[in-house]
């Protein structure tokens, strides 16, 4: 589903990312660990296409990330990815329910209204569909930012530290929800964390080193 070699990323001459190679089959369920500031934010970016790699190759779905014009890519990524970052980011001025709209029409796609509806359902928040973020709790809004994640099927899940404010309890609920969505949209799942209570929830895992980050 994707694969990554020799993938290398430096603002400036401070090298911040390096992935030897990484590769990752569709449907699988990975861990992206590693400590603080060994470039796990990064990497979600470069996979992302919202950074592109100084170095090495990344090919996501059949596409080389980095032979994509910038216009080319967001639409790629509309289509392609799904995203929960570790601040949410729901759009305050508008409903729970627009904001999975809003994920259709970016992506240059139409709005399924019956997947909008199934999905919040599935996620136990059909009932907060009429709200704005602003009246959600935060894992109210987790869900939500999950079912904007995934509601245009993408072939790709990423989520940047989605355990980092949540109790045990939460955070198992929180991860089981990423790899049921995940598994339903048929998509690959990475989750980048440092928390220790992740590891056992995950099958596979990526670490990167703790000196990921250092002077050419």
């Amino acid at each position: 589903m994707f694969e990554l070699s020799k993938v290398e990323h430096r603002y400036g001459a401070t090298r911040v990312l390096s992935v030897p190679h990484w590769r990752a089959e569709a449907g699988d369920a990975w861990l992206l660990a590693g400590p603080s500031g060994s470039g796990k934010s990064t990497l979600l970016h470069v996979l992302a296409g919202l950074t592109v790699a100084t170095a090495g190759r990344v090919v996501v779905a059949g596409q080389d990330l980095r032979a994509l014009a910038p216009g080319a890519r967001d639409r790629w990524r509309g289509r392609t990815v799904g995203v929960v970052p570790q601040r949410l980011h729901l759009v305050g001025a508008v409903s729970v329910a627009d904001n999975l709209r809003l994920a259709c029409t970016f992506a240059g796609l139409p709005v399924d209204e019956a997947r909008v509806r199934a999905l919040l359902e599935a996620l136990q928040v059909a009932d907060l569909a009429g709200r704005r973020p602003g009246a959600l709790s935060q894992g109210q809004a987790q869900r939500v930012a999950i079912a904007r994640a995934v509601v245009n099927r993408p072939a790709l899940v990423l989520a940047d530290e989605p355990t980092a404010n949540l109790d045990d309890a939460h955070a198992a609920a929180a991860l089981e929800l990423l790899r049921t969505q995940a598994l339903e949209a048929g998509a690959t799942l990475v989750v980048a964390s440092h928390d220790a209570r992740v590891k056992p929830l995950l099958p596979r895992t990526y670490t990167l080193p703790a000196h990921a980050a250092e002077a050419a």
